[in-house]
Formats: C-alpha cells, structure tokens, sequence
C-alpha cells in the first residue's frame, strides 16, 4: 500500500483523509490498517509519533460502518492516561465526521454523569482509562457483551503504571470472538504475557527501533548549578524563539518553576498531579494553541501528551531514569522538522549525566550561553561548556515523508 486510496474504505472516510492532509501512510499504517480491516489481530511495535493512532482508528471505523444497525458499545480503545485518550478522540472525530459514529471518552479525574449519559445514548466507542472503564463495569453501568473490537494503545505504559489486573478483568468481559490490537513502544516480559495469554494468532509487527529515533533532535547539556537554572532559563527564552516543554522532577518544582516565568513576564503555565483535570486540559489546550509559549511538567502529568510543533524540550531537572529521557527529548523533532533538547544538570550531576549517556549510547552536546548567568540569589556566573560531538544512538531507517498522528 503506497497511498490511502488504495484501501477498501468507504469514500467518506477516504474524504476524511484528504481534508485532514493525509496522503501517504506511515510504515506502521502501510503494515497494520490492511490485517486490520481484515479482521486480524495485531502486535504492534511502534513508538509514539509514528502515526499508530490512525493505523487503528481507520479500521474501527471501517468495521463500525459496514455495522451502522448494532446497537450499543461496539468498540473499545484503552490508554493509560486521560490526555491520551482525549487525542484519540480528537483524530477519531475527524476521521469520523459525517459518519453518525458517537464515542465517548471515559476517563476519570472528571464527573461520570455525561459520560454515563453519552452511553446510553448510543455512543459506539468507548476511549478509556482502565480504571474508570473497570470502575462502570463493575457497578453494571456498561454493557461490554457486544464489543466487536479492543484496541490497546501503549500497552506497555499501562502496565508500568500497575493497570495489568484491571486490563485482565475487563478483557475477561469482553466477547472472546473480538478483535483486538495491540499497540506498544516495547514488547517486555508483562505485554509479553498479556499478549501470550490474551491474544490469539496476531498478526506481529515491529516497525524501526524499539527506541524512539531522535536523529531530528540536536541533544544539549549545559552544567549549571541550581540556582541558576532560572537564569539559564530565562536566557534561552530570550534568546530563541518558539515553544518550550520544560520537565521538572516534583509537582511543586513545576509549580514554582511556572509561577516564577509568570512573573518575569513569560505566558507559562503547568501541568502535574495537584492540578485538577479541569486545569490540565485548559493548560494543554492553551499550550497547544499558542496561548503559553511555556508548559512546565512532570514525567507522570505529561504521560500520553503529544503535541506537534514543539521547538524545545529542556529538562530542568533530571529524569529519574535513563528510559524517561527519550520520552521527554523524542517530544520535538517530529514530523521531520528539527527539535533542540537541552538538559541542566549541576556539577554533582555529572554521574547521573554519565548514566544517561551510556544507557542510550550516546554523547550529548556540550554547550554554554553567551555572558554570564544571574542566580537567583544574586550574581552572576558562567555555565561551563565541556565540546563533545553528539552521536545518535539510534540506527537510522529509511523513511519517505509523511504525517504522524
């Protein structure tokens, strides 16, 4: 499959396509949407940015309008947290508009009533948390008997998140005759047996790396110590243009972190565990539509968040393990554009930093910022530069240009 118009989809989802810009598919949709609108299951190994969500959107909807008299829930996608499965719902609407295909996202950390609501009234899809999907089915307020199709997406983030026993209970409710899909970045030993024991005969596809490429990321460190990160900082703002996604460790660092840019006068805002869904959908949304040119957040709020366009990620502070890194740096550099990664770290850091680069295989940069940079209990110092070349640790694939969802 070169291009989308040689799939057997109906001629309004293949308008879809075209008003959204999609022309080409990724290598993970030319490999999966085929199996899948045949009815096969699938093991997908893909990373996030590679465009997965439409690989399996296309063949939920597909199958949704060759049924469009079957009442009730027909499909089910999981994600392990609530942003997630609010932007599977977003390319979901588009994709399926004109349709009369209703979803819903059931998530928790917001009231259940309109969504229980949305239910009855004949939504088709459910894109959801395991745990407020599990929470209804236990208390018998979702009927999950006629589910045609599961789709698992970053199986493996659910499961480190602790969701394996619930993810068990509610595939155990589901008909055994269903299609399921199974999307992950790696496939270890708990997706190995979830796969072993909850999927029949599927279709494996692995697609690149297991590690996310960031050959279109120019990977930054600069030695600074603590009280001068803000300075740094404030520095690059200035210095740089475009949007900054910047990770601190704690919920009350990124707290701090934003309110301190507020008041020196930069549009920022933060996502974390103390914010109420409410909040993080209002900052999300803000940052997405250029609001905030800075989003402060922590490794566990920003689960699931990918927003195209993002020009800088700085790692304020360090991730607690290597692994978090490529989820924080592989934010930018998408969709061919180049990306800039910068990581603070302070001098006793320095193991930490080694850590990092011999578990990715990698060198970063090392640089410095022009003039010296103010602490914030005053005075001034410059942040030392040790030049090394950077080294990708990823192998290089060969890829045609194309969109990612």
């Amino acid at each position: 499959m070169n291009t989308f118009s040689e799939l057997p989809l109906s001629a309004l989802l293949k308008s879809n396509l075209v008003k959204h810009g999609f022309t080409e598919p990724t290598p993970v949709q030319a490999q999966a949407i085929e199996p899948a609108l045949a009815g096969k299951d699938l093991v997908a190994t893909a990373q996030t940015g590679t465009g997965k969500t439409l690989a399996f959107v296309l063949p939920l909807i597909h199958m949704l309008e060759k049924q469009p008299r079957q009442s009730g829930v027909r499909s089910v996608i999981l994600a392990p947290t609530r942003e997630l499965a609010m932007q599977i719902d977003e390319v979901f609407a588009k994709m399926a508009a004109g349709t009369g295909i209703r979803s819903v996202v059931v998530v928790g950390g917001v009231g259940e009533r309109p969504q229980l609501q949305a239910i009855r009234k004949g939504a088709q899809v459910l894109l959801a948390t395991p745990g407020r999907l599990y929470d209804f089915l236990s208390r018998q307020l979702v009927d999950l008997s006629k589910v045609r199709m599961l789709v698992l997406d970053e199986a493996d983030r659910m499961l480190d998140m602790g969701f394996l026993p619930t993810v068990r209970r509610i595939m155990a409710a589901l008909p055994s005759d269903r299609q399921t899909m199974l999307f992950s970045a790696t496939i270890e030993s708990s997706v190995k047996h979830l796969v072993e024991t909850q999927v029949r005969n599927a279709i494996r596809i692995e697609v690149g790396s297991t590690i996310k490429p960031i050959e279109q990321v120019d990977l930054h460190l600069y030695e600074v110590e603590q009280d001068r990160k803000l300075g740094l900082l404030q520095t690059m703002l200035r210095e740089e243009n475009g949007s900054f996604l910047v990770f601190a460790r704690t919920k009350h660092g990124a707290e701090r972190l934003s309110k301190r840019l507020e008041r020196e006068g930069v549009k920022a805002t933060a996502i974390h565990g103390d914010r109420s869904q409410n909040q993080r959908n209002l900052a999300l949304r803000g940052f997405q539509e250029g609001h905030f040119r800075v989003l402060v957040a922590t490794d566990v709020a920003a689960r699931g968040i990918h927003v195209e366009g993002i020009s800088h990620v700085v790692n304020y502070d360090l991730p607690q393990v290597p692994e978090d890194f490529i989820h924080r740096v592989g934010r930018t550099g998408r969709m061919g554009a180049r990306g800039t990664a910068s990581t603070f770290a302070t001098r006793s850091e320095r193991g930490d930093v080694a850590h990092i680069e011999r578990t990715l295989t990698t060198r970063l940069i090392r640089r410095t910022v022009g003039g010296d940079v103010p602490s914030e209990h005053g005075g001034t110092a410059p942040v030392i530069v040790i030049p090394r070349r950077v080294r990708s640790f990823a192998p290089r694939t060969k890829a045609r240009r194309w969109h990612a969802v």
